[in-house]
């Protein structure tokens, strides 16, 4: 009989599985099914189900040569979440274990948040929500003036399926849309009225910047000092990417300066943070 694991970190798991184990079933009437919420401090009681696994689903766990080392029997990962930087693919391919990251997820979804963290930034919302609600003032002068919306380019580095719908919804908006990506084509952006740039004419002639791209090697501590200082219009900065992207130390010294106007941020760093140490 085939075993089939969902593991993922318990914070991020679905509140219930049984829409999974009904699809999993239904392609495989025959196979196991096992549900387990990982932890750190139980490591073991993840090797020791990984021992009989045929195929692993998850959506954020690291599975490296030790993850697959007690894996004597896995042919499968997927990933149920966009992007695989999660898996060291070089091992899997010497093992021959397929791995598999999810075709469509939530790519209209992510657009929308994008959009949102935007307007919410530029309307200055999180000032005048913090005023109202704790200091019990109602106070227009307290933030920064905002700029009309259709007045503002919105820059997006990582021209794929999610940032294509950045930019016809911030296009719908009135605003003007400007990209970086190696990998499309000027034809793809035409048709979609975006003008694609080097990056450093993005960070000049941007007022919100928006990271879409997939990780890798390429663009991992993408954004630092370097690239927030050729950001010349006081940008809104939005990682809806990976937060490995970034160097938050750096980011935070943008905003601090004044370099960067404001931040929202779908993604840290640490994928299970300790949001005490960033809020302050």
């Amino acid at each position: 009989m085939e075993k089939i694991l969902i593991c993922e970190r318990e914070n991020c798991m679905v509140p219930s599985p049984d829409y999974m184990i009904r699809m999993l079933k239904k392609g495989c009437p025959d196979c196991k099914v096992v549900v387990l919420g990982y932890q750190d401090d139980r490591i073991e009681e993840f090797y020791r189900e990984l021992m009989d696994t045929t195929a692993l689903l998850t959506g954020f766990l690291k599975i490296d040569k030790e993850v697959m080392d007690h894996a004597p029997g896995l042919k499968v990962i997927s990933i149920i979440a966009t992007g695989y930087d999660n898996v060291d693919i070089e091992e899997a391919t010497m093992r021959r274990i397929g791995v598999c990251p999810v075709g469509e997820y939530c790519t209209k979804d992510v657009a929308e948040h994008t959009i949102a963290l935007m307007l919410a930034l530029n309307k200055n919302l999180k000032v005048y929500t913090y005023d109202v609600e704790k200091r019990y003032q109602w106070n227009f002068n307290n933030a920064r003036t905002p700029i009309r919306i259709e007045e503002q380019t919105f820059g997006i580095f990582g021209f794929g399926k999610i940032g294509r719908q950045v930019a016809k919804l911030a296009k719908g908006l009135g605003m003007k849309v400007i990209a970086h990506d190696p990998y499309v084509s000027e034809e793809t952006a035409e048709e979609l009225e975006v003008e694609l740039m080097e990056a450093d004419d993005v960070y000049a002639n941007a007022d919100v910047i928006s990271n879409h791209m997939n990780l890798s090697d390429r663009n991992r501590v993408y954004f630092t000092s370097v690239e927030f200082a050729k950001m010349k219009r006081s940008p809104i900065f939005l990682n809806l990417g990976r937060g490995l992207s970034v160097n938050e130390k750096d980011l935070a010294d943008a905003l601090d300066q004044g370099i960067v106007r404001a931040a929202g941020l779908d993604v840290l760093t640490d994928e299970t943070p300790k949001l005490q140490n960033h809020i302050n």
